[in-house]
């Protein structure tokens, strides 16, 4: 088969959220003779609920609640399509699976049997959005992404096998996409034993990431209900304005310190291949979006301000720092130990600060509660709630001449309690009372970024 000229589309969960958001889909695709991939995330709301089901114990009653809210849901979308019948067999046998999973003895506790629950909000909307397409007029057709996503076994958080992804795309996949528009599912994965897994909050990014790897795409596309990335949360300041352009790093950065429109992983495998990506709105197609690229023709010092909000500051002190590495060793130890990741540490003679993570949000509260139970058993833990990270994202932070200066400025009468500036040229963080950081992030966008507007952006 001679190479295709190939665009992935992924779509986001509120870009399937119903009928109408679906029919968007259709429309942005088909317009596009390249796009012959189309990843899917579950439709907005309904991973929650089996999130809901998956993780908290409920009577019955409650069960056939939530499942009365998915069915409503997804049969709103069926009632709408021309052929009803054409998918109603396949969405009653989906519903069977989950009501079967539903009800299992140890859900509660099985992170098996919570993936597969999971999987079902992918499964359903890739059989709805196949049928939109075909009602259009399009050649579509479903396909199942366990075929090829081969996974380990590290259940809501597996690592996908590159090698046999490639393989198996190349044999299952690519044929199929000279002549049709195929269908497939974000997010999940199955074990070599046939199990299914998820790769995690966020994953149907990743998962058109890694099929654009596999296929050598010339291009991921984001779908999503925002026209691109902007250079902070316009929920915060209406001065924020869509950036064209973004390095890999800068998206990076944006992404890991509270961007909610990409997902860190996502980025990984199109940068080991310089695949552009493209983040655009399926409500506005036209207003266009950011591409992600390797390097910008415009690179400025300061891009964009991020927030990470509801974070806690932790203070670690040990009167024995005899052998300060050692203790610093087990601090870091169990912070792994949970799934934790550190974004800001300080230290001195005798106290750690620092401002931990989980990959997973859902995760972050408990493995949180553990954590700091382990290190109340080494040293004095001292916990400083209600905190706001904010970070500004930009290109040789470190060496910008007066860089600084304009930013202390801002934050001049802003009580901060912690600072981390230096460490990466493309990040400074810093942490500050939850009730300052909507002001602090105004000023600072207006002090820092409104040049940018005045500039070629691409």
């Amino acid at each position: 088969m001679e190479s295709l000229s190939l665009v992935i589309a992924k779509f986001g969960g509120t870009s399937v959220a119903n009928f109408e958001a679906m029919q968007n889909c259709v429309k942005i695709v088909t317009a596009n003779p390249q796009c012959k991939l189309v990843v899917t995330s579950a439709p907005a709301g309904i991973t929650n609920h089996l999130v809901e089901l998956g993780k908290t114990p409920m009577p019955e009653e409650d069960k056939e609640v939530i499942l009365d809210l998915i069915k409503q849901q997804v049969f709103d979308i069926h009632e709408q399509l021309v052929d009803k019948s054409s998918v109603k067999n396949k969405l009653d046998a989906l519903f069977t699976g989950i009501q079967k999973v539903v009800y299992a003895d140890g859900i509660n506790e099985s992170p098996m049997l919570q993936d597969e629950l999971l999987s079902f909000g992918e499964r359903l909307a890739s059989v709805l959005l196949t049928a939109c397409f075909v009602q259009a007029g399009a050649d579509a057709l479903e396909f199942d992404v366990r075929e090829i996503m081969l996974t380990d076994d590290n259940f809501g958080s597996a690592v996908p096998e590159l090698e046999q992804l490639a393989e198996k795309s190349e044999k299952q996949l690519k044929p199929l996409l000279g002549n049709h528009i195929i269908i497939t599912q974000g997010f999940i994965g199955k074990t070599a034993w046939g199990d299914t897994t998820t790769l995690g909050r966020g994953g149907s990014d990743y998962t058109a990431a890694l099929l654009s790897e596999a296929l050598s795409a010339n291009r991921c596309e984001i779908w999503t209900d925002v026209a691109g990335v902007f250079s902070t949360d316009p929920r915060i300041d209406d001065k924020a304005y869509p950036i064209p352009e973004l390095s890999y790093d800068e998206a990076a950065e944006m992404a890991n310190f509270g961007a909610k429109v990409l997902h860190p992983a996502t980025l990984a495998p199109t940068l080991r291949n310089n695949i552009p990506v493209f983040v655009g709105s399926t409500r506005a197609p036209e207003l266009g979006g950011t591409t992600i690229v390797k390097d910008c023709q415009f690179e400025p010092t300061f891009r964009a301000i991020t927030r990470r909000k509801e974070q806690q500051l932790v203070t670690l002190h040990t009167p024995k720092m005899e052998r300060s590495s050692q203790f610093i060793g087990k601090v870091f130890n169990i912070l792994d130990q949970f799934g934790l990741s550190i974004d800001l540490i300080t230290t001195s003679e005798t106290f750690i600060s620092l401002t931990f993570n989980a990959w997973h949000a859902t995760n972050l509260a408990q493995a949180s509660s553990r954590a700091l139970a382990e290190l109340e058993k080494i040293c004095i833990v001292e916990v400083t709630p209600n905190l706001d990270l904010i970070t500004i994202v930009g290109n040789n932070l470190h060496a910008k001449h007066g860089g600084a200066g304009k930013i202390f400025e801002v934050l001049e009468t802003v009580r901060i309690r912690m600072i981390s500036y230096g460490a990466n040229p493309h990040n400074i963080s810093f942490l500050v009372d939850q009730e300052d950081s909507t002001g602090v992030i105004r000023e600072l966008h207006q002090h820092l970024l409104a040049e940018n507007l005045n500039r070629p952006q691409s």
